[in-house]
């Protein structure tokens, strides 16, 4: 029998002056980045939250608190491998996971076939396992006024269990 498990991820990040923009672990270039302890990859911060939640592991701060230093700076696509290999050490294989930008520029789509490989090679999956999606908020609240982007992610994860006939 095989087990299956789906969890939600969301993160947003403030567009700041010098920082680099990384989304799902490529980095674009534009004239603002955006601000956190870490990378601040908005993208693969919520697919991280995404594969925690479908283990119930919690979430992204409580395994990479922004108060921990070790954390400051750190790669975010690094991150999501370490949260594979929790995810690994509890018997659990990603079978996809299905995301989305929320962003009014820069434009996303030139970089999304670069994002889909990166993630995909962070998680031991195909790229075809991975959507990576890009949207607006035509102009509406703080991402529409450029003030931010923000990703969601949607992640299955499943575990093989024995299949044992007790009678």
């Amino acid at each position: 029998m095989t087990s299956f498990r789906v969890g939600i991820g969301y993160d947003v990040h403030q567009l700041v002056e010098g920082r680099a923009l990384i989304l799902g672990g490529v980095t674009i270039d534009h004239e603002l980045g955006l601000k956190g302890h870490s990378d601040a990859d908005a993208l693969t911060h919520a697919i991280i939250d995404a594969l925690l939640g479908a283990a119930a592991l919690g979430d992204i701060g409580g395994h990479f608190p922004d108060s921990d230093e070790r954390w400051r700076g750190a790669d975010s696509v690094e991150l999501l491998r370490q949260t594979v290999g929790l995810l690994s050490d509890r018997g659990y294989s990603i079978g996809n996971v299905d995301s989305i930008i929320v962003a009014e520029a820069p434009r996303m789509k030139p970089h999304i076939p670069a994002m889909r490989v990166q993630l995909a090679d962070a998680m031991r999956v195909d790229s075809d396992s991975v959507s990576v999606k890009a949207t607006t908020d035509e102009g509406l609240g703080p991402i529409g006024r450029r003030e931010g982007i923000a990703a969601r992610a949607v992640a299955l994860i499943y575990r093989r269990e024995n299949n044992r006939d007790d009678g």
